[in-house]
């Protein structure tokens, strides 16, 4: 069995029987990682609310805020589609950048360079201290799987853990399948 390695833009599918309520058949999109910890973003947490109602001098965007994790959840962060537009983005995958000059996006957004479907905003991360994702993939409460830009600009977010975990094949399609209520069968 080839084991796949941890790095940037990682995804992270929850196991189905996780019992933290944040993480709860989450999807998340792994944007740093290195030995002093990891940061990273559930792609599956739509908040109901959009990023110009949140932001108050940010244009009208119809864009849809996501939890992005527990951690400072007084942040604000974003994956977008268009490095190649904006400074300071940094790639994680083919077609998914992290972050870049917040200032420049607004007027992208402004000039409508950058449309809904480009981008994605989070309230809040997910992280982890040294060695403690690690603990975590070896005590099986996470599925290690490859990052698709679809997953985040494609997918639907109450369809993503279910995909993702379709998407590894074998013993995984079973896993796939489990209704999120297990104990109500």
């Amino acid at each position: 069995m080839v084991r796949e390695e941890v790095k940037n833009g990682s995804l992270l599918i929850a196991e189905p029987f996780m019992l933290d309520p944040n993480f709860k058949r989450a999807a998340v999109l792994l944007c740093e990682h290195s030995a002093e910890g990891s940061i990273g973003f559930i792609l599956n947490k739509p908040l109901g609310m959009r990023i110009d109602e949140l932001i108050e001098d940010f244009p009208e965007f119809d864009s849809e805020v996501f939890f992005g994790g527990p951690v400072q959840t007084d942040t604000i962060h974003y994956i977008h589609s268009v490095g190649d537009l904006l400074e300071e983005s940094v790639k994680l995958t083919d077609g998914v950048y992290w972050g870049g000059d917040f200032e420049k996006l607004k007027f992208l957004i402004s000039s409508q360079l950058i449309l809904p479907q480009d981008i994605r905003f989070f309230l809040g991360y997910s992280g982890w201290s040294e060695g403690q994702l690690a603990d975590e993939i070896v005590y099986g409460s996470w599925v290690l799987a490859e990052m698709y830009a679809n997953y985040v600009f494609k997918s639907r977010p109450d369809q993503l853990w279910q995909q993702a975990m379709y998407n590894k094949g074998n013993a995984y399609t079973v896993i796939a399948r489990m209704p999120e209520n297990y104990s109500a069968n």
